[in-house]
């Protein structure tokens, strides 16, 4: 089939003009529209020109657990874009509640003859799944890198930031404006990430005053309910285990009349985009996403080029971002 020069133009978010250039190996194009606009006929399905077929080296899984915590569509986003300037077309696979699974999503990759897969903060990242397919992957040869999440002992690059540290340095930012009664709220134990914000935080709590745990869903709902309990327990500040549970946390306190930050403080994490816009600003831990991302696409590739792969697991160090959400304690009154 023909490719309409319409179709093709509002796929890619460019003029016909460019969608002409492009097509016929014109120069005058940036390799980022460049890229947009292939990646536009390979998702309408049309053929690409032959003299443009040497541009494209291939597809790449990504698999992300969902697209409704704004961290993911970022890594997607960074990922997508290096593999594009490298000549790669990213292959996007996202999960929801009762659909398909990673398991699935990796069969339906493989029969597409992926180049390779990028996973972020999949199965990999909890202790509870079976973790022998991501074995039988790297010994078929298929190149991988994860990103948020660590396997001991397995053949392939793992990325993630470091929660241990994160954890540390949002309880001494609280604990330096005066806070003892320090809450975490985080997701299931059985995540690694989450295993080592507690590991972080307990340490640092040693010193400082009794741990206080609520361990709920991702979601703001679930941010909302366990800094409620946390609030009844006499917490004054708690650090979340992402910006949505933070938000939540926000939205708990106000419901019982507590004012962010004169009356609680509250630390996210993720620095997801537009966290910063929030009311009030959120106090957060930034993941490094882009050098995270960076390096694991990096790594992917060289596998792809036959390098050996390396794998340890990289450790990336969160920034502590400070806004309005978190200030020096003070009494509350009866």
């Amino acid at each position: 089939m023909r490719p309409r020069l319409s179709d093709i133009a509002r796929q890619a978010g460019v003029s016909e003009a460019t969608v002409s250039r492009v097509l016929n190996d014109r120069p005058g194009v940036g390799a980022e529209t460049k890229q947009a606009v292939l990646t536009a006929l390979d998702v309408l399905g049309y053929e690409r020109p032959a003299t443009l077929r040497k541009h494209s080296a291939g597809l790449v899984g990504l698999v992300v657990p969902e697209l409704e915590n704004p961290i993911f569509p970022l890594f997607a986003q960074v990922i997508a874009t290096e593999l594009a300037s490298s000549g790669y077309t990213p292959v996007l696979c996202t999960q929801s509640p009762g659909g398909v699974t990673e398991d699935e999503y990796v069969e339906m990759l493989r029969e597409r003859h992926v180049s390779g897969i990028v996973f972020v903060s999949g199965l990999h990242a909890d202790t509870s799944a079976d973790h022998e397919r991501y074995h039988k992957l790297a010994a078929s040869g298929l190149p991988l890198a994860f990103l948020t999440g660590y396997i001991d002992g397995l053949a392939a690059p793992c990325f993630s930031c470091d929660d241990t540290v994160a954890a540390t340095m949002a309880v001494e930012h609280l604990a330096s404006l005066g806070h003892t009664r320090i809450g975490l709220i985080s997701g299931p134990e059985r995540f690694i990430p989450v295993q080592r914000k507690l590991d972080g935080y307990r340490a640092a709590m040693a010193s400082i005053g009794e741990p206080l745990v609520e361990l709920t869903m991702f979601s703001v709902e679930g941010g909302a309910a366990a800094a409620g309990r946390l609030f009844e327990r006499g917490a004054t500040a708690v650090l979340c285990g992402s910006d949505l549970m933070a938000l939540g946390a926000i939205r708990a306190a106000e419901t019982r009349g507590l004012s962010v930050p004169r009356d609680v403080s509250i630390v996210g994490y993720d620095d997801s985009p537009l966290i910063a816009y929030t009311n009030p600003p959120l106090t957060t831990l930034r993941q490094p996403v882009r050098a995270m991302t960076t390096a694991a696409v990096r790594a992917l590739l060289d596998e792809i080029a036959g390098q050996p792969a390396p794998t340890s697991e990289y450790l990336f160090r969160p920034e502590l971002v400070v806004r309005a959400s978190t200030g020096a304690l003070r009494e509350r009154t009866a």
